[in-house]
């Protein structure tokens, strides 16, 4: 919808009006001395206003109404308090993660000693059987000879055992004759 020649001046004159510089006031005055400074400043602007409404229907710039800006100092004030909540949960948060970390590597530790015992009560009962297996080698040994010895017994049996058999065969046969 296009606008006619007094709505489109005073679009335009909307766009370009200058919004007054606010007064800072960054003493240590008590807040509600603050804020009634700031509500007639506020007053005084209003008044001081020329108004240019050629149209009783259309509102221009110098007519709306700023809303109080918040004080400044109270912003910066809430905006250090909410950024001191905000590192000190950061912070509380990260020492129960070290405190975590810490009782994770004591555990760790003593899993560690517990293994270690455990393989030094392992490496010595080795070192045991070790020297046992020593004393026994002489004996174990020996049981091999004998278990060579038998075997060549037992092939030497088989052997005379064979010969008798074809001894006897001859001396069956020469007897039938």
């Amino acid at each position: 919808m296009a606008a006619s020649g007094d709505e489109a001046a005073a679009m335009e004159s909307v766009s370009k009006a200058s919004v007054p510089p606010t007064d800072l006031n960054l003493t240590a005055e008590p807040e509600h001395k603050r804020d009634a400074a700031t509500n007639d400043a506020t007053e005084n602007q209003k008044a001081k206003r020329p108004s240019n409404n050629n149209d009783g229907g259309v509102e221009t710039a110098e007519e709306a109404t700023e809303p109080a800006e918040p004080d400044i100092n109270e912003l910066c004030r809430d905006m250090f308090d909410k950024m001191a909540v905000f590192l000190q949960g950061e912070l509380t948060a990260t020492c129960e993660d070290y405190k975590l970390l810490e009782n994770m590597n004591k555990l760790t530790s003593l899993k560690y000693m517990e293994m270690k015992d455990i393989s030094i009560n392992i490496s010595r009962n080795l070192q045991d059987l070790n020297q046992k297996y020593a004393s026994l080698q002489p004996y174990l040994d020996q049981i091999n000879q004998i278990e060579e010895q038998v075997t060549a017994l037992e092939q030497a049996a088989y052997k005379l055992d064979t010969y008798s058999k074809k001894l006897e065969a001859k001396f069956k046969k020469l007897e039938k004759r």
